[in-house]
């Protein structure tokens, strides 16, 4: 039998506007200090490789680990959040609102499509890694290693740290 891999999945630092005021903002000020605490914290067992979803407040929180130490960040849009169903702010953050009280199972193809592709991911993975990403990512990895269908299951907060292992061809939540 291999020996698990462990996955740390850092929820993004506070980010400096909502779901429902920008598309893709980075951090404010206190998910830039949020986001150097967690490397801080971290920094004993690393260096580890790092990898985080395209936008922006989780490669501002990525960049801590980089700067920690000395490592580049592997860009992945399977881990990036939840693709929203239009364009228009107010609407997608009511979207996402309504979506957050069910289930993957009553969500159209697309959406569980996008959980598939982040578990993919995730299990692709070959070594311990730091992964920074999203609410409903984290929250999708726990849901399949604990096969619990709703979108949210645990409430991750800022910078908080999710650790995962794959082994045996799954995930697990340590």
């Amino acid at each position: 039998m291999l020996q698990p891999i462990t996955l740390y999945l850092i929820r993004h630092g506070q980010a400096s506007a909502g779901f429902d005021q920008a598309y893709d903002p980075g951090l404010d000020s206190v998910g830039l200090v949020q986001a150097e605490a967690i490397a801080q914290e971290l920094e004993p067992i690393g260096p580890l490789p790092v990898v985080s979803s395209p936008l922006r407040r989780t490669r501002e929180t990525a960049a801590a680990f980089e700067k920690c130490w000395n490592v580049r960040t592997t860009v992945e849009p399977a881990v990036a959040e939840i693709p929203s169903p239009t364009e228009d702010l107010q609407a997608r953050a009511d979207w996402l609102r309504r979506a957050m009280q069910g289930h993957w199972a009553a969500l159209p193809p697309v959406y569980q499509h996008w959980r598939d592709q982040v578990i993919v991911a995730l299990l692709a993975t070959k070594k311990t890694t730091i992964v920074t990403t999203h609410f409903i990512a984290i929250n999708a990895a726990v849901g399949f290693a604990t096969q619990d269908d709703r979108l949210v299951c645990f409430e991750p907060d800022n910078c908080s740290c999710t650790r995962m292992e794959v082994a045996d061809g799954t995930l697990h939540l340590v």
